[in-house]
């Protein structure tokens, strides 16, 4: 990627304002969006990111919203880039093979030219609740090829020099579930992007061409330069590990993911090979969403509170076998990819790291986002039918000097949960049980977090897909801790498999257990005060330790 180069000096007093003044405008793009969305998966759970990039293509500044969302957008804009747009125009794009992660993630780019020439472009990217394909929320859990997950949008422009194209938003809201609400949430994130378009505006009318764009070189110089501090303080080295999934919703075989980590000097590269072949089913992961994982890792195991830009991921180089599990080629089926896959990337990659930085990863989380789908084509009477859709937090990993987190997302996603009261609201759905799982967390010297048991009962006939992972393989604790304990999904309190797609007659309870955190270090050297609190809390059920030959 080039790199532009500006004469202009900044000082630490303007440079600090600038780059406080970028991450605010991506934060307020992002509250537009949310506050301007009509469904409930934005709305509400906040499925969504936004992000500012200057004319090179290079990201300058984000909104901290969902890890998986943010690391793959700079494809987005590239691809965008290639299509030579114009001041005025904006694009809208949901290929993973062009851009983008998965079909339900829908990702809007718009030039930001105030003076008629591109400056910089606004990125919004938005989990929508249904793309069209063959199941209601376009997450079928046995897909065996992308045309089966929905509609596959390129890279097309949708704001000709500030026209919406009718004709094209039409053609995209005729392939899908609940047009209108499609539509709104469309025109939120094109909003979005205009409320950055504005506030970049500003700031260039405030400080002038040449200044803005020191301050986008700066920005990114100084992110670069406290993150290869950051790995220079890694010992050199190549560190390895591996983990697997629990098939890919055609069989139910284990699929390994492998990681080599070599650290050099003030640079990380991530090598993939010895990762399986991209496999029949919609497990695979686009490259871009492997990279998103890795970038995550590296911030996470340096110092998360460097802003986040392009200068942090220049040190990081990432790289998997074309055809793989990592770097599918088309027409694979991906949907579960970024939201399964990702978390056993981020997991195998934190394992890899563990080994250079010992006593300093915590234990695995959950490892999934147990994505939940619920939909019908058709309502009471024949009305509209609807899309709910909900990835439930777990456990979260013990570490080194702390507990972990009870009922919390982890790795790649970053999400709130739907409230009843607007899940009850909005759908045909009644929630029978949200609570935690006592004994689900590992036990150690600090104890995993608890997982979450979430039990609805659907009042229509509806088509449910699950697609899960940790409900064979536990999280493994660390340092002596015990493991967590793995999830489990039934209908009508029949166990079902980690990824299922089934029809269900009006009535029926569909319930997700989630996993448990493992726990780090020795359980005997955990305090009785903490035990106590733990009985007290009701994270345990007894004295009794939870072991394997107990799930």
């Amino acid at each position: 990627m080039t790199t532009p180069t500006h004469s202009e000096d900044l000082d630490p007093v303007t440079l600090e304002i600038l780059r406080n003044r970028l991450e605010g405008i991506a934060e307020e793009m992002g509250q537009v969006l949310i506050r301007g969305a009509y469904s409930p998966n934005i709305k509400e759970r906040q499925d969504c990111s936004t992000a500012l990039f200057d004319a090179a293509g290079r990201m300058i500044a984000q909104a901290e919203h969902i890890p998986v969302h943010l690391g793959a957008m700079p494809e987005a804009v590239a691809a965008v880039r290639e299509r030579d747009p114009a001041p005025g125009d904006a694009y809208v794009l949901n290929d993973p093979f062009a851009g983008g992660t998965h079909l339900p993630d829908v990702t809007v780019v718009s030039t930001i030219a105030p003076a008629d020439e591109i400056i910089g472009y606004a990125v919004t990217r938005a989990h929508h609740a249904d793309v069209g394909g063959g199941t209601p929320g376009s997450m079928p859990a046995g897909a065996t090829e992308i045309h089966q997950e929905g509609l596959r949008i390129p890279g097309v422009r949708i704001v000709d020099d500030g026209e919406i194209d009718t004709d094209l938003l039409e053609f995209v809201l005729a392939n899908v579930r609940n047009p209108e609400e499609r539509r709104a949430d469309l025109r939120a994130q094109l909003a979005a992007n205009e409320r950055g378009g504005h506030r970049i505006g500003d700031l260039l009318a405030e400080h002038g061409r040449d200044r803005l764009e020191t301050a986008f070189d700066a920005v990114i110089d100084y992110s670069r330069e406290r993150i290869e501090a950051e790995i220079a303080e890694i010992p050199d080295g190549t560190y390895e590990a591996e983990d697997v999934l629990e098939g890919d919703g055609v069989t139910d075989e284990d699929i390994p993911i492998a990681a080599t980590v070599t650290v050099d000097g003030t640079e990380v590269t991530v090598d993939f090979a010895g990762t399986a072949d991209q496999v029949a089913g919609n497990m695979n992961a686009p490259l871009a969403v492997a990279t998103s994982a890795t970038y995550f890792v590296v911030r996470a195991v340096t110092d998360p509170e460097i802003q986040p830009n392009q200068g942090c991921y220049d040190p990081v180089s990432v790289v998997a076998p074309e055809g793989s599990l990592l770097n599918p080629t088309p027409p694979a089926a991906v949907v579960g990819g970024n939201v399964e896959t990702s978390q056993r990337v981020t997991d195998v990659v934190l394992a890899a790291f563990s080994e250079a930085l010992p006593g300093t990863v915590p234990a695995q989380g959950q490892g999934t986002m147990n994505n939940t789908i619920i939909g019908s084509q058709r309502g009471h009477g024949g009305g509209s039918g609807f899309t709910y859709y909900e990835t439930i937090g777990g456990g979260d990993g013990a570490a080194p000097e702390s507990d972990g987190m009870d009922g919390v997302q982890v790795g790649m996603t970053n999400t709130l949960n739907t409230p009843i009261e607007a899940l009850e609201s909005a759908y045909p759905l009644s929630v029978e049980r949200y609570a935690l799982r006592p004994d689900s967390g590992g036990d150690g010297r600090h104890r995993g977090g608890l997982g979450i048991e979430r039990s609805v009962t659907v009042e229509t006939d509806a088509v449910v897909s699950l697609l899960t992972e940790r409900r064979r393989h536990a999280p493994q604790g660390a340092a002596g801790g015990e493991p967590g304990a793995t999830g489990e999904n039934l209908i009508d309190g029949d166990p079902v498999p980690a990824k299922t797609t089934v029809e269900v007659d009006a009535g029926t309870t569909v319930t997700v257990r989630t996993p448990g955190g493992g726990g780090y270090g020795d359980p005997d050297e955990r305090s009785a005060a903490a035990r106590d609190r733990d009985r007290r809390d009701g994270k345990v059920g007894s004295d009794t330790r939870r072991t394997d030959a107990d799930e």
